[in-house]
């Protein structure tokens, strides 16, 4: 395996992060924090707890992975796609550097921004309200497979997208109304059962039931099912892959 190849596809997308910090990590870190303001506290003071835990704790977990998802796929379909559109994807593709190698170096770096974020979020939320994280490795453990798994996501869909109207379309119109309806803000428990039976198709459940479980040791859904289904996507997004740099499609075109 070619690590200098790695390295320099991490260390070269992760000093763009740097280069952009406002955006990259102060931008995101407000809007979460926007969110604790609005929900925690205006809200928080109307709906006090939910299954005993209080709202302004209960939401942290959504809210993290609402950050999460959306800055994993962000930072991975923006990290393939500047390269196709200006054109040194060739240099790269025509380096001796694998196809998983490549993936490597890019969606590694997309996820460890997302993990930092993540974990920066997880600090602020203390000035907001106070929490407990029952299981912290379960905690870490979702935290990186999830940015690891939409890191994953996004990197296909900056391959897929050829034009910079298709690479927000997805995150926008997709992902983001599937995680505000995936219990972030509430119990899944809470809406009458056809909705509840309804929601159980939105795989965001999943994630943000096994997240809320590490913290809390309670979730909509069981464990085992919060991680296969995370593991599932996880194998989706992998088989895309080998399909993308097998064929060369819309990297080789």
């Amino acid at each position: 395996m070619n690590l200098y190849a790695i390295r320099a596809i991490y260390v070269f997308e992760m000093s763009r992060t740097f280069r952009t910090l406002l955006q990259s990590i102060v931008s995101p870190v407000i809007s979460t924090s926007l969110y604790f303001i609005v929900f925690g506290a205006a809200i928080g003071s109307r709906i006090t707890e939910i299954d005993g835990i209080p709202y302004g704790a209960f939401i942290i977990p959504g809210l993290l992975m609402l950050t999460m998802l959306t800055e994993s796929i962000s930072n991975a379909s923006f990290g393939i796609y500047m390269p196709k559109y200006s054109g040194t994807i060739y240099e790269v593709l025509s380096a001796p550097v694998s196809g998983l190698e490549i993936v490597i170096g890019y969606v590694g770096a997309a996820a460890s921004k997302s993990i930092i974020l993540g974990v920066i979020i997880l600090i602020t939320a203390r000035a907001f309200v106070d929490y407990e994280i029952a299981h912290p490795f379960w905690m870490l453990s979702f935290l990186v497979l999830t940015a690891l798994t939409f890191s994953l996501f996004g990197f296909i869909l900056g391959v897929w997208a050829d034009s910079f109207e298709r690479l927000q379309l997805v995150p926008m119109l997709i992902v983001l109304p599937l995680t505000f309806l995936g219990g972030s803000f509430y119990s899944i428990t809470m809406l009458p059962p056809f909705w509840q039976t309804v929601t159980l198709f939105n795989p965001v459940v999943y994630l943000i039931s096994g997240f809320r479980w590490a913290f809390y040791g309670s979730g909509d859904v069981g464990l085992g099912i919060s991680l296969g289904m995370t593991f599932g996507f996880l194998a989706l997004c992998i088989a895309a892959l080998v399909y993308i740099f097998k064929t060369g499609y819309r990297l080789k075109v």
